[in-house]
């Protein structure tokens, strides 16, 4: 029986503080990633974007997210304001994003990097 509730898994990695190297400053390519926490309302919001643009996007960028609740990581970044999204080329950060933003301006911001 086909169940119409269940979602798709998403190609979204979750990052942790022992992850963050291997996955985003040694990583040759496009990396997005959402600094989130789960008491945030505009990151509820955003996270189910988030996962959607990870199944959609091409291969050649990786889309991930990051507890700032669980992990230092965030506060290393300097991160003051969630959801923020961060845009990673090659291991250096490239921009900023912080609030809520549409999928589209997502996409957009991501394809400049590409």
């Amino acid at each position: 029986m086909f169940n119409f509730f269940k979602r798709k898994p998403s190609k979204t990695i979750h990052l942790t503080d022992q992850t963050w190297d291997d996955e985003i400053t040694d990583f040759k390519g496009v990396a997005i990633v959402d600094v989130w926490a789960i008491w945030c309302a505009p990151c509820k919001i955003l996270g189910p974007i988030i996962d959607e643009i990870a199944n959609e996007i091409k291969n050649e960028v990786k889309i991930c997210k990051l507890n700032s609740e669980k992990n230092r990581k965030s506060h290393e970044l300097g991160i003051r304001s969630i959801p923020t999204l961060l845009i990673y080329k090659d291991g250096k950060l490239m921009d900023k994003i912080v609030g809520l933003i549409s999928k589209n301006e997502i996409i957009i911001n991501i394809e400049s990097y590409i």
